[in-house]
């Protein structure tokens, strides 16, 4: 017996699952990237990596803070 998976709500648009395309500023440049590298996948061409997690981060609505650490000082002991 096969088994089966749950349905999973997708986008109208572009047919991609929500959660990929929650949170992005433009949902579907996000979800033409998403469905182009699975194709490259798929047929088994190279992928860059590097450039696929720069895309991705840089439609990810979030904004980032950036931490500042303080130096700490070291006891003579």
């Amino acid at each position: 017996m096969k088994k089966k998976f749950r349905k999973v709500a997708k986008d109208k648009k572009t047919g991609v699952a929500k959660k990929y395309l929650s949170g992005a500023k433009n949902k579907g440049a996000k979800a033409s990237e998403i469905k182009s590298t699975a194709e490259a996948y798929k047929k088994g061409q190279f992928i860059d990596i590097k450039a696929v997690s720069k895309s991705r981060t840089k439609q990810d609505g979030s904004k980032k803070k950036t931490t500042v650490r303080s130096r700490r000082k070291k006891s003579k002991s």
